[in-house]
This record gives structure tokens, sequence and C-alpha cells, in this order.
């Protein structure tokens, strides 16, 4: 079943962080099956506080997301996020499109 790693960006707190980050984050995607569904773009908050962003990733189960998040690459690269914003992130496993 695929998995959803889904960031909510609430607030920047150092724009200067958040490049570092955005200057690692493409790198440690390679190696990994991820599949990037949004990230960032025009969005609407339709419940809610208002939030500055988001970010989809698919990945194809709930342990290979977690590979990916766990991973020491991005941990590395992680660290500047959580410096750079205030975040929320969580996993979620999809359903089944088959029978």
């Amino acid at each position: 079943m695929p998995a959803y790693v889904i960031f909510i960006r609430e607030q920047t707190n150092d724009p200067e962080e958040l490049k570092v980050y955005s200057s690692k984050a493409p790198a440690v995607l390679d190696g990994h099956p991820v599949k990037p569904l949004a990230m960032y773009g025009t969005h609407e908050v339709i419940e809610g506080q208002q939030v500055e962003g988001a970010a989809l990733l698919e990945f194809p189960s709930f342990e290979e997301a977690k590979a990916w998040y766990y991973s020491p690459a991005y941990q590395d690269a992680v660290k500047h996020r959580l410096k750079g914003g205030t975040y929320r992130g969580i996993i979620i496993e999809g359903i089944s499109s088959g029978n």
C-alpha cells in the first residue's frame, strides 16, 4: 500500500535556514522510491488555522517513507527545515486501489 508524507509549514522563522534545507533536500530524495505530488504551491485552507504551505510526497509503502525520513542524509537536511520554520509532518498509509 502506498504511504504519503505530508509537511505543513505553519510559519517561517529563519528564511536562511530554509534556503540551506532547500539546497540539500533534492539530493536526499536520490535512491528512495519517492514521488513528489505537491510542493508548496497555491493552496486554500478550508478548515483550521491558516498555513504558509504544504508538501505531499508519495512512497510505495509506510516502511519506505519512514526509511527515507529517518535516513542519515535526510536527518542532516531536516534540522535546517526545523530551524527555519514551524512545521507539522505526518506519514499516513494510503488505501489500496486494487481488488
